[in-house]
């Protein structure tokens, strides 16, 4: 199967007046911190949100560096740096990186702060606002930044609905807002890695074509760890479709009467790519 024939099936019709919520809120904070998925770096830019930020200072933070290749994120790190944006890798859930992404924030704002000092503005605090994709980290980023639960956290696509302000360090301010797609995937690519990675909903699309674009793009990018971790041998002449039926061989996902259930196999590998059990894997390349 080629990419390129993966649909999603998508209608955000929340998203105008979410992006119009945005743009408002926008004119109120001083930095904006971008949070990108560490396991699909390009994949997860929201280019409408890009354009809405414009020249305030940002700072881009790799979320969920835990899930991700270790070796790629640093890859990726090193691209991004290129760019003359400072950037770190996170993991909201243990904190690792956090203290590196406050300190980021605060050299950002500095030009931010040395204007109002010479207009004799004195412990005004700055204000941030973190933006990314759905499901992407924020609330439980923003649950840490705070030291308790001011934001629900959850693994569905977009639960963040109401704007609230947030005070997680002496003198940073902090205005959660929901996660924001774009209403329109341009690169079947990057519709099919939000999908992988549980940014869109899995009603939105095929999770049997989903599931034989991964293990394609598994097949490719880490053959070794597919099989390790299913206990199976692959051949040169495997497909998507022949390892389909050798995971479910291995992990006895059987019907009645010995026939494979391979809606047992997609929902299992899907589950289990998305939430790392199978290891610790990055689709977008820096390249």
């Amino acid at each position: 199967m080629d990419v390129k024939d993966f649909k999603i099936q998508w209608f955000p019709g929340h998203m105008t007046k979410a992006r119009r919520m945005m743009e408002d809120q926008l004119r109120l904070v001083d930095v904006v911190v971008e949070l990108l998925d560490a396991r699909i770096p390009d994949s997860s830019i929201n280019p409408m949100l890009r354009q809405m930020a414009g020249n305030k200072p940002r700072v881009i933070a790799l979320n969920k560096m835990d899930m991700a290749d270790p070796v790629k994120t640093e890859a990726w790190l090193q691209k991004l740096k290129q760019k003359s944006v400072p950037v770190c890798s996170i993991d909201c859930h243990t904190g690792k990186g956090v203290k590196q992404m406050i300190s980021l924030v605060k050299e950002a704002a500095r030009p931010v702060t040395e204007k109002w000092l010479k207009k004799g503005v004195k412990n005004r605090d700055v204000r941030l606002m973190i933006v990314g994709v759905p499901n992407v980290g924020k609330s439980t980023l923003i649950n840490r930044l705070a030291g308790q639960v001011k934001a629900i956290a959850s693994d569905r696509p977009g639960v963040t609905k109401q704007k609230q302000w947030v005070t997680i360090a002496k003198g940073l301010q902090l205005l959660d807002t929901p996660g924001v797609l774009w209403p329109k995937f341009e690169d079947p690519e990057t519709g099919l890695h939000l999908a992988l990675t549980g940014a869109v909903k899995d009603d939105i699309y095929d999770r049997r074509d989903a599931l034989v674009l991964l293990l394609q793009e598994m097949l490719e990018k880490y053959p070794q760890q597919l099989a390790m971790f299913y206990h199976i041998t692959l051949d040169p002449v495997d497909t998507a479709e022949t390892v389909m039926e050798k995971i479910g061989a291995a992990r006895g996902c059987v019907k009645a009467g010995g026939v494979l259930d391979l809606n047992k196999v997609e929902q299992m590998v899907l589950y289990e790519f998305k939430t790392a059990k199978m290891g610790r894997f990055t689709l977008d390349e820096p390249k």
